[in-house]
């Protein structure tokens, strides 16, 4: 064990460690694939609307808010569940207070994609998100919850203590065509346009992120229409309200994960317990 006293204007700091901790840390530090951490808070309204509507919005939204660099591009999301499907039913029932896991992807997978492990909560009306990074490579190697362990950030913590109190396992991967927005002045404003959602079950997929094709799995939108979502830190613009107002266009409450659910996996549960009885 050694000490370091340092006396600086008044104050006095006291450093002890001992050579076996000091070692771990190190260890940790240099075995840790995490790479970065981002933390969101903001205000999500959504909205279910035709290409055509969604055509005419970015035109407007042009002027004030500048596209993504990449243009339209691919996200995949790999939402993590219970056996029983314990997360999503206590969302859908519109709680004051919900969570949810997610592993996305930006593009195609490939040996150097780099993952986004997000635990996503929503409190009166706020959307809090964070999420760490690291390469996805690590998951052919050791298990999610190995892998996020081996951080030493705050939100790796959070991450692997939800990890430790709910048994949760790969459920569903939805994929679809982003395009996105972000405000020139306000930038806190960021507007989404997704079009061609599918999804599948996880057990009917052996690699979790597979090649993207808007005619295989099943599509959670109708053909014409487009999931705009607008996420601001505080209250949506007056010009964008005006344009909302016009166009006859009104939020919705709307969850991809709680769609697949609602309208797909719940279908398919209770055929099979009919069939269990049967």
């Amino acid at each position: 064990m050694f000490h370091v006293h340092t006396d600086k204007l008044g104050f006095i700091f006291q450093l002890e460690f001992s050579y076996n901790s000091l070692n771990l840390h190190i260890h940790k530090l240099l075995c840790c694939s995490i790479i970065m951490q981002d933390v969101f808070r903001r205000r999500e309204k959504k909205y279910l609307i035709t290409s055509e509507q969604g055509a005419a919005l970015q035109k407007l939204i042009g002027c004030y808010s500048a596209m993504d660099q990449q243009g339209e591009y691919l996200v995949q999301d790999l939402y993590y569940d219970t056996a029983d499907w314990d997360l999503i039913c206590k969302s859908i029932e519109k709680p004051s207070y919900k969570e949810k896991l997610r592993l996305r992807l930006y593009g195609e997978y490939n040996d150097e994609s780099q993952g986004f492990l997000e635990i996503k909560r929503k409190y009166d009306g706020i959307v809090y998100k964070r999420r760490i990074a690291f390469p996805l490579s690590e998951l052919k190697n050791r298990c999610l919850r190995e892998t996020v362990s081996a951080g030493d950030s705050q939100i790796s913590r959070e991450i692997s203590y939800f990890l430790q109190i709910n048994p949760v396992s790969e459920k569903i991967h939805i994929a679809y065509k982003r395009t996105a927005y972000n405000g020139i002045e306000d930038k806190g404003l960021r507007i989404t346009f997704d079009r061609d959602i599918v999804f599948h079950l996880c057990y009917l997929n052996g690699n979790i992120f597979s090649e993207y094709n808007p005619e295989n799995g099943s599509q959670i939108l109708d053909p014409n229409q487009v999931l705009m979502e607008i996420k601001t830190e505080s209250a949506i613009p007056l010009w964008l309200t005006c344009a909302l107002s016009e166009n006859n266009i009104f939020p919705v409450s709307f969850s991809k994960f709680g769609v697949c659910y609602v309208r797909h996996i719940s279908k398919l549960q209770g055929l099979q317990e009919r069939k269990n009885v049967a």
